[in-house]
């Protein structure tokens, strides 16, 4: 595989608007496909950076959003929805992705950056601990807002 570039998203173009919708539904299945409008306002949020991977020859193969927010304890980071392309897994694009989004954070005064994954992507699991992320002793809640 070619060289990978991480960079991140400035605008809402068709192509990131194309490439979200073929790379979300490997990440989940019930989550809703976004709309141009749903990409824009997240890209010009100020809490949020979506970082993209592209191979060598321009195509976006990997996304992942990072969240930066004060609240009264400090700054706290969250990285969510790592998506690499089914195809090219295994070739370090979540780990670039994710080495840009803890420069991010660490340049907006985050002492720490958070995320959570899912027992069952084992893969994934494994490259959040190489990289130097610790499973904490936490209950994570989820309130839904559906129905």
């Amino acid at each position: 595989m070619s060289e990978v570039t991480v960079e991140e998203a400035i605008v809402a173009d068709p192509e990131l608007l194309s490439a979200i919708r073929r790379l979300l539904p490997q990440l989940s299945t019930s989550a809703p496909v976004p709309e141009a409008y749903d990409l824009e306002t997240m890209i010009s949020a100020p809490a949020t950076s979506l970082f993209v991977a592209r191979r060598g020859d321009g195509r976006i193969v990997g996304t992942l959003t990072l969240a930066v927010f004060r609240i009264p304890s400090g700054v706290r980071a969250w990285i969510e929805d790592v998506i690499v392309d089914d195809q090219v897994r295994g070739a370090g694009i979540g780990a670039a992705l994710c080495h840009a989004a803890i420069e991010r954070a660490r340049r907006a005064g985050a002492r720490t950056v958070d995320l959570t994954s899912n027992p069952s992507r084992e893969a994934a699991n494994r490259l959040y601990q190489r990289l130097g992320f610790e499973e904490r002793a936490t209950n994570v809640y989820r309130f839904s807002l559906e129905g």
